[in-house]
């Protein structure tokens, strides 16, 4: 039978701490996906969130966001008195500057209480990341959170240094503790990871013979992708562009890294924008857009090649959507990675990759992070395209059309269906968490003030899987 997965942010999951965190209710969600029958979670980045709050413009690849750490697994270890102090109002959106604020002032009581400084200096010996990183933000919060490349005060406080330290070592305490539990439970969890990291990055920071900067520390160019039927301009990342010679040199050492710590945290990850692997869009940092660009081929098979030989067990998932050239597809093949489909993309005969001819190797989700809801979708039909759908899925079992579309991918070839928890709840757009090529006040916000009825809808769904046409 195959697996029913469930795809979430942790940050929107519901908690009494302004955003979803890894305390009791999350323990609580995991449960009740494992009593349902759930075998995966699929989670966002876990990393500190930078620009527009975007967990894929993180300040690293290795640090985990304070906002994550549970109050309540802080006053069981003792380290806080009382949890009232640091609760916030429920609603639907989280504020991230009182989330900061309030998890900040936290975070300095945990460390004034905490005794233990052997097992905080053995994680730190442990993690060559950690040293670095904790000088990175400590750094960059005593300039105002400017870029480095901008940083007039360059010689850090060794205290705020060691605090940042113990951030991450209860970060990954709980963190760990909270994998192991789903781990339990029969459930695995899959980890997300950029392609592209952030200019104003801890990673460029400390790697920036990595990337092709110049004199002045600045990207001679910046990534992206080119026009397309979704925007004439194109999208202009920003993100610096990899030095491929250099990275070839060196063994692929800071891809290497990064993919080896996402191993140690996530059973399984999956990568973003794989296609860069074989060519990525290349534009010049001068250009406003990124109409003016080439195509320039990546070592993906040298690097995956190094990869693999170094830890040959590693699970990986691509991204594999949009118009590519058969090369993408071929190297993807190569290495038998599974691929992703999303089901309103089946549904779009706009998108080059619609239709419903998955392989057995294929993910098939309803939708990711950066679709609408289904439901959402759905609302934004017009009359005879509604009549369409409900024709073309009312063989499917099911109460509601949703419903019936959840129960064609359970019918399909996959091995592996993801569903967005928005999405089994039938939420509209107020829930989607983000509209790719904005940034705003509402990307990334969206929370769960509770998960009521979420049971139900899972049990619903384990019957009629197991029942699938």
């Amino acid at each position: 039978m195959r697996k029913l997965g469930i795809l979430t942010p942790i940050s929107a999951l519901p908690s009494d701490y302004g955003i979803g965190d890894f305390g009791y209710e999350t323990y609580n969600f995991i449960e009740t996906l494992a009593s349902n029958g759930i075998k995966l979670l699929q989670i966002l980045p876990l990393n500190p969130v930078g620009y527009g709050n975007s967990p894929y413009q993180p300040y690293s690849s290795y640090a985990g966001d304070e906002i994550y750490i549970s109050p309540e697994l802080l006053k069981d270890e003792g380290l806080i008195e009382n949890t009232d102090f640091y609760k916030l109002a429920r609603n639907n959106h989280i504020d991230y500057d009182s989330v900061r604020n309030v998890k900040t002032q936290m975070l300095r009581e945990a460390y004034d209480n905490f005794k233990n400084n052997e097992e905080l200096d053995e994680f730190i010996k442990n993690n060559s990341w950690v040293e670095k990183y904790a000088r990175f933000i400590t750094l960059k919060k005593a300039n105002n959170l400017n870029s480095w490349d901008n940083w007039t005060h360059l010689v850090p406080d060794e205290k705020e240094v060691k605090f940042n330290s113990f951030i991450q070592y209860i970060f990954y305490k709980q963190w760990f503790k909270l994998k192991k539990f789903a781990n339990k439970l029969g459930i695995d969890v899959m980890g997300d990871i950029p392609f592209y990291v952030g200019f104003d990055s801890c990673d460029v920071f400390e790697n920036q013979k990595n990337f092709l900067l110049d004199e002045k520390h600045h990207p001679k160019f910046v990534a992206g992708v080119p026009p397309d039927y979704f925007s004439v301009t194109g999208q202009r990342w920003g993100n610096p562009i990899y030095d491929w010679d250099y990275l070839e040199k060196n063994n692929f050492e800071f891809w290497i890294d990064r993919l080896s710590w996402c191993n140690v945290i996530y059973d399984i990850t999956r990568i973003d924008h794989f296609r860069a692997f074989d060519t990525y869009w290349k534009i010049p940092a001068t250009c406003e857009t990124a109409i003016e660009g080439e195509w320039i081929e990546a070592k993906g098979y040298e690097l995956f090649d190094t990869l693999f030989q170094k830890i040959p067990e590693m699970q990986i998932v691509v991204e594999d959507l949009g118009d590519l050239r058969p090369e993408v597809l071929q190297l993807r093949d190569h290495y038998n990675f599974s691929g992703m489909k999303i089901l309103q993309f089946s549904l779009d005969p706009n998108e080059t990759n619609n239709g419903f001819d998955e392989r057995k190797n294929t993910i098939y989700y309803s939708g990711t992070h950066d679709n609408e809801t289904l439901q959402g979708w759905i609302n934004n039909l017009d009359y005879d395209q509604r009549k369409n759908l409900d024709c073309m899925f009312s063989d499917y079992p099911g109460e509601t059309i949703i419903e019936k579309m959840l129960n064609m991918l359970l019918a399909s070839k996959s091995d592996l269906v993801i569903i967005p928890v928005m999405d089994i709840l039938e939420l509209d757009n107020e829930a989607r968490l983000n509209t790719p090529g904005t940034v705003n006040n509402q990307n990334w916000t969206y929370q769960f003030s509770n998960l009521n009825g979420l049971a139900k809808k899972l049990k619903a769904l384990k019957i009629k899987e197991n029942n699938r046409l």
